[in-house]
């Protein structure tokens, strides 16, 4: 067997196996997304009238901006504790509340998490 043969038979494994592999892959992406339509169903939106409100509790009752500074207090310590700095170096502007997005199992192993060091 010559260089060339050797070369050209090396060359077609290569391909060979370089198609398996992108072939399992594309498999693997449709099975992975025909989970996600089958196990992720989207809430229906009906409307603004049946959007989920917060229930009312006894803290909205304290003036709104007195509830915002206490806020931007807790924030700013929480930030100056994980940077370990003084509260006098920062000056929180703004702030702006995100949706916890996480699973349930995410969110649940947190807790425990947090629950183990008490």
């Amino acid at each position: 067997m010559s260089i060339g043969e050797a070369l050209a038979e090396g060359l077609r494994v290569t391909v060979i196996g370089m198609t398996i592999v992108f072939a399992v892959l594309i498999l693997l992406m449709l099975v992975l997304m025909a989970f996600k339509l089958v196990f992720y169903k989207k809430e229906p939106e009906t409307g603004s009238a049946q959007k989920k409100t917060p229930p009312d509790t006894a803290s909205t009752a304290v003036k709104p901006e007195l509830d915002e500074k206490e806020l931007i207090a807790v924030l700013t310590a929480a930030v100056a504790a994980s940077m370990n700095t003084s509260t006098y170096n920062l000056n929180i502007k703004s702030y702006k509340r995100i949706g916890n997005t996480s699973p349930s199992w995410s969110r649940a192993g947190l807790n425990d998490v947090i629950n183990s060091r008490f």
